[in-house]
């Protein structure tokens, strides 16, 4: 490769690169809200939590961050065609669970429609929204290599890990298996350059499943087994 081609590369693996660890590192402690930051507890009389207000970054970093990565990789338009159907998706998804939820917090869980929007409705458009941005990430990056080197699958395993949480705890662990093996065998073919992360990331959400799947004999939530 020529220098002007080598200065190319590393501008771009940097300007992507930097956006990806924003992303992953969004998904993973944001997805996670309601129990990281539930020691917090409440707003005042408002009846609502602040991890509730601090969920509301959710879209914002994680699309915000993938739109910088896509901007950075130099993204088709197909691609950024894709990524706002995604980020649609996503964001409805999140804010129909995000207030559903809070609702049902504030009614002490006796709000059956605010149950069905939360724990069905909304999970589903949100976890779906999230695998096409996944999708459109993999897509436009597919031939490049972000730096990091083993930082890089350390924060693609807690991604992974994340993708099991919230489908085991989400109650969509089927969506969520079927994402592990889809992405897995995607990155298993096309692990030069983006594949890696991706078949690091979901080989070890399908483990997660597996594993936790026998030893339960199915997959109750976290909360039901009293661990969160």
């Amino acid at each position: 490769m020529s220098p002007a081609g080598r200065s190319y590369a590393e501008h771009h693996g940097r300007a992507f690169g930097g956006w990806l660890i924003v992303f992953a590192v969004g998904y993973v402690v944001l997805h996670h809200a309601g129990t990281v930051f539930t020691d917090l507890g409440d707003v005042g009389d408002t009846r609502t939590r602040w991890a509730d207000w601090i969920d509301l970054l959710t879209p914002y970093v994680v699309t915000g961050a993938a739109a910088g990565a896509l901007r950075g990789g130099g993204a088709s338009r197909g691609n950024w065609t894709l990524f706002w159907f995604a980020t649609v998706l996503y964001t409805q998804g999140h804010g129909i669970h995000l207030a559903a939820n809070s609702v049902n917090n504030a009614v002490a869980g006796d709000g059956e429609p605010a149950y069905l929007w939360d724990e069905h409705v909304g999970h589903y458009l949100w976890y779906v929204g999230f695998y096409l941005v996944v999708v459109a990430l993999a897509v436009a990056l597919a031939d490049r290599r972000p730096r990091g080197g083993i930082g890089a699958h350390v924060l693609a395993l807690l991604v992974g890990f994340t993708t099991f949480t919230n489908s085991v705890e989400g109650q969509t662990p089927w969506l969520g298996i079927g994402a592990s093996v889809v992405f897995a065998g995607w990155g298993l073919l096309t692990r030069d350059g983006m594949g890696r992360l991706l078949l690091t990331a979901y080989a070890f959400a399908g483990l997660l499943f597996l594993g936790f799947g026998v030893w339960q004999g199915g997959f109750p939530e976290f909360s039901e087994l009293g661990w969160i």
